[in-house]
């Protein structure tokens, strides 16, 4: 295994939790190097850190990596050393209404050619599995029927073993998203995509939506209304990201892993 290496690391992305077999709840995580170049952090069993620890995004974070090379072939993967070994560092904030210093960050690369993008990720003397990106024409936002709970096995095998007397059951906290929300856009060259939101923050909005009193389809409804808002009044990117399993396999490998939504600067791309 190689050494592990200190890096500083500036968080951008943080997937709405799923279920491991091996790790119990995971969120996927990535960010920046100080050289505005992309790193994945993955697996992080965030409930299980402690206060100290526990980073939001755009939050600087110091800590023990290693290569993921072993199990994981996509350049940009890491995995954490020791959990204790995270540092928090500086919060990069928009108070005052700039988005100047994470701009700086966000949009170092902006893609925008999808075909070039996969040409990259099936490439593995390249493998970019993480990107910013920019999309010429935003054309729909909408969502479909996900599994309406978590995998009944595999909570199964998890209340049957030592993990949750630790650390108390997760699940019976954290809310399975009963749908799947998707962005469909058009590159620079009119190519078309319909990528799937694994965005904490889709989460947080859908169960807000519930909060408010809304039934499960109006909040998600809601999310898909916030969204649209977003397209028409803020200088959207995404943030592109390969799972694993997918990343050779699929024509189209990603999905979007996370929304950078700084004022809007152009004229209004959302086609009515």
């Amino acid at each position: 295994m190689p050494p592990a290496k200190k890096t500083k690391v500036l968080i951008a992305v943080k997937t709405y939790p799923s279920l491991s077999r091996k790790y119990g709840e995971l969120v996927c995580t990535a960010g920046f190097r100080e050289d505005g170049s992309w790193i994945r952090i993955y697996p992080i069993p965030f409930r299980n850190l402690g206060d100290v620890q526990k980073f939001e995004k755009w939050r600087w974070i110091e800590v023990d990596l290693v290569r993921n090379s072993s199990r994981d072939h996509r350049h940009e993967s890491h995995h954490v050393a020791k959990l204790d070994s995270i540092v928090l560092g500086e919060f990069v904030s928009t108070e005052g209404g700039t988005w100047r210093s994470r701009r700086e960050f966000a949009l170092k690369n902006v893609r925008r050619n999808m075909t070039d993008l996969i040409r990259e990720a099936h490439d593995p003397a390249i493998g970019t599995s993480l990107a910013t990106f920019k999309p010429s024409r935003f054309l729909d936002v909408f969502f479909r029927p996900d599994a309406p709970d978590w995998n009944p096995r595999l909570l199964a095998q998890f209340r049957q073993g030592d993990l949750f007397r630790a650390i108390g059951d997760p699940f019976a906290r954290l809310q399975k998203i009963p749908w799947r929300f998707y962005i469909h856009f058009a590159d620079e060259a009119g190519k078309e995509s319909r990528l799937m939101i694994e965005d904490w923050e889709i989460g947080a909005l859908y169960r807000n939506g519930l909060k408010y009193g809304k039934s499960s389809q109006a909040a998600a409804e809601y999310v898909c209304g916030q969204l649209e808002d977003f397209i028409k009044t803020k200088d959207l990117h995404l943030f592109l990201g390969t799972s694993l399993r997918r990343h050779f396999v699929s024509l189209n490998p990603f999905i979007i892993v996370g929304l950078f939504y700084p004022k809007h600067q152009e004229p209004d791309l959302f086609e009515v």
